[in-house]
């Protein structure tokens, strides 16, 4: 398990075990991949993030994790893989957020994108993406990080 803090200064712990701290999450985030690169949204407030959101009533997990993927980039889940879960400590409330690894099959082109300006695609996550001002807040803190090492090592993607 690993404890730091998230780009607001709230405490977060991410855990690449089996649902640690909920069996039926809130909220979803899923790191993506499409011929070989990267596939990320552009949301129209917070900027250049992967896709996720809420888990709607009647919804599992990964149901809303491929829902969000479609709604937010077109895309169409090859295979979706449980990769950890994140619970965030908020002032205001608490967030535990599952993390999935998407294979994308392909890109619908959509008459819109809900929340976001649609697909992104990328060859490389930039390595000052903490700092860069075109990047969400969501892509600010070691989840990201810890994630993409776990991706990389355990499901040997590039």
């Amino acid at each position: 398990m690993y404890t730091f803090r998230d780009f607001y200064n709230n405490e977060v712990k991410l855990s690449f075990e089996d649902h640690p701290f909920s069996k039926s999450p809130k909220h979803v985030w899923v790191i993506c991949k499409y011929n070989n690169k990267w596939l990320l949204t552009d949301h129209k407030e917070r900027g250049l993030e992967f896709p996720g959101g809420n888990v709607e009533e009647g919804e599992t997990p990964e149901q809303a994790a491929e829902r969000e993927i479609r709604e937010e980039t077109g895309g169409i889940v090859k295979k979706l893989t449980y990769v950890g879960q994140y619970y965030v400590a908020g002032k205001g409330k608490h967030v535990i957020k599952n993390v999935y690894f998407a294979s994308i099959q392909l890109l619908h082109k959509q008459k819109t994108y809900y929340e976001t300006n649609g697909p992104v695609l990328l060859n490389d996550i930039p390595s000052n993406v903490m700092n860069n001002q075109l990047y969400s807040f969501i892509m600010k803190d070691h989840v990201l990080t810890y994630s993409l090492d776990f991706i990389k090592q355990r499901l040997a993607v590039d």
